[in-house]
């Protein structure tokens, strides 16, 4: 039977065919997948975000559905609605894109704040209520985002409580002048995509979350955990400290990247590995503070102590 590693390396293989010189956020994707998570993928246009998307739901073999965010769209262009019948006599649902395993949400800040919202519930809780009616969604349900800066045009900002629906936040940037040529002596990438196959079912990625959650845990990584999050808390630069949420987030990440570096249990190494990503969109400077989240990132990689 094979590893879990050299299938997690097969995925990551795979996926680096199509999307070049990215192996860390290849990584990060793959971890927030393993996780449990939603990934946000925050970057200029045209660096590769749809791209990396695409490939990633071919690859790992979910079943794919991709909405434009546009600041037109309503709630139930994402969600569905029930549409009156004259055969019947009756109103009969209408499933939004939402109803699928991977949901790629292109541009998600171009939508007003109302349509982002549609998405709150079912990235917590995996389902939807629409007229007062409940409704499942499949298993596994993964969104991944994609999102221009703020300071380009047509744009509005996520609420804090959408921002925290998102167990990581990445960024591509720009390829190395290697990968950059290998680009443009390739051809277009998503021309590519036809030759990728699926390296991961349904049921391997659900055994991959089980064994996720039995990475074993130490008390002495947890209390590194929890400095972390109450340095947040009482350092002046910051405007508000970490949820426990975002613990939760942080302690979940960090057991999945472990996974994907071949142990059963957590290094504060792991803990390190993932802080950025998830905790850089959840953190503001204070008022008199103009660092950014990943500044206060490094304050606290810097003023927290591994050991007690």
């Amino acid at each position: 039977m094979q590893s879990e590693q050299q299938l997690l390396r097969d995925v990551s293989a795979e996926i680096g065919r199509i999307v070049l010189g990215k192996e860390r956020q290849v990584q990060q994707a793959l971890c927030c997948l393993l996780a449990g998570g939603h990934l946000l993928i925050e970057d200029l246009p045209g660096v590769g975000k749809t791209t990396l998307a695409q490939t990633f739901a071919i690859v790992t073999g979910l079943q794919f559905r991709r909405v434009q965010f546009t600041s037109d769209m309503l709630p139930a262009d994402i969600l569905g609605s029930s549409v009156f019948d004259r055969n019947t006599n009756a109103f009969h649902f209408h499933p939004g894109p939402v109803f699928t395993q991977f949901l790629l949400v292109d541009e998600i800040n171009r939508a007003t704040p109302k349509t982002q919202s549609a998405l709150l519930e079912a990235m917590a809780e995996e389902q939807v209520t629409i007229e007062g009616e409940t409704r499942l969604l499949p298993r596994p349900f993964f969104v991944m985002a994609t999102q221009n800066p703020l300071f380009q045009s047509g744009t509005f900002p996520l609420p804090e409580s959408q921002l925290d629906r998102f167990i990581m936040r990445i960024s591509l940037g720009y390829p190395d002048a290697r990968s950059e040529r290998q680009l443009l002596e390739g051809g277009d990438p998503r021309e590519q995509m036809s030759g990728l196959s699926a390296r991961l079912s349904v049921e391997q990625l659900l055994a991959l979350r089980e064994r996720v959650k039995q990475v074993e845990v130490r008390a002495s990584v947890v209390s590194y955990i929890q400095r972390l999050i109450a340095f947040t808390r009482e350092d002046a630069e910051f405007a508000f400290g970490l949820s426990t949420r975002a613990a939760l987030a942080l302690l979940q990440s960090a057991k999945a990247w472990a996974l994907l570096e071949g142990r059963d249990y957590l290094l504060p190494d792991d803990v390190q590995a993932v802080l950025e990503p998830v905790a850089a969109h959840r953190l503001q400077s204070s008022a008199d503070s103009r660092a950014d989240g990943r500044e206060l990132v490094q304050r606290m990689l810097a003023q927290v102590s591994v050991l007690v």
